[in-house]
Order: structure tokens, then sequence, then C-alpha cells
């Protein structure tokens, strides 16, 4: 995908985020990925999630974003319900500005995928 596409798409998600949840400022990547996710995860706490699981579930999106490459593979759910992940091959993507890039694309594809856009 050539640089002006991905922005264009990242765009449209950040948009559709936005609007899905009726916001005013689109979100960046760090939003969109613990919104991921909430959605890989599930559910919604009837409280707020702790600063733990907050970052458990940034963690988890990227570990589904990231089983698009063959990265990781889904093992299964915990007796609380919580996905879990086993890294099947090693990240190469060196650099952030790369792993920013993959990261991207992947949450692309899954907006896709899971036809929210």
């Amino acid at each position: 995908m050539e640089d002006w596409e991905l922005d264009f798409e990242w765009l449209k998600v950040r948009h559709k985020v936005k609007d899905l949840l009726g916001k005013t400022d689109i979100p960046d990547l760090q939003a969109i990925l613990f919104l991921v996710g909430i959605q890989e995860l599930g559910r919604v706490p009837e409280g707020t999630f702790t600063k733990e699981e907050k970052r458990d579930l940034m963690h988890i999106a990227v570990c589904r974003l990231l089983s698009y490459e063959g990265y990781y593979e889904f093992e299964g759910r915990d007796a609380d319900g919580w996905p879990h992940w086993k890294q099947i091959a090693p990240f190469t993507t060196k650099g952030l500005p790369e792993q920013e890039r993959l990261i991207k694309e992947k949450l692309i594809q899954y907006f896709a995928d899971e036809k929210i856009i």
C-alpha cells in the first residue's frame, strides 16, 4: 500500500470510529487499539477498566492484528473470558515508524474484515 493510500484508509477508520462513538474528535492509534481490544474481549465491564486491564486490552488488539501476519495464534480464553494469544514467530519489523505503519495496515484490514467499514 502506498503512503497516500495508507493515510487515506487510516483516516477513514478514524472517522468511522469517531462517528460510531458519537465523538467530535477523531481517535488516535492507541484509542483504536483499546477499542479493538474491547471488541476482542467481547464485553464491557460494569465499572471501568484498571490501568493493567487497559494495557492488556491493547496487547490483545496487537496480538489479534499481528495474527494476520502469522506472528500470533489464538490459544483460547481463560476462566474470566479473556483471550490469550501465543507468539509463533518472532516479530521482525524494526523501528517505530515501520511498526506503526504495520499496525495501521492491519487495523484497516481488521475493520474491513469485521465489516465495520
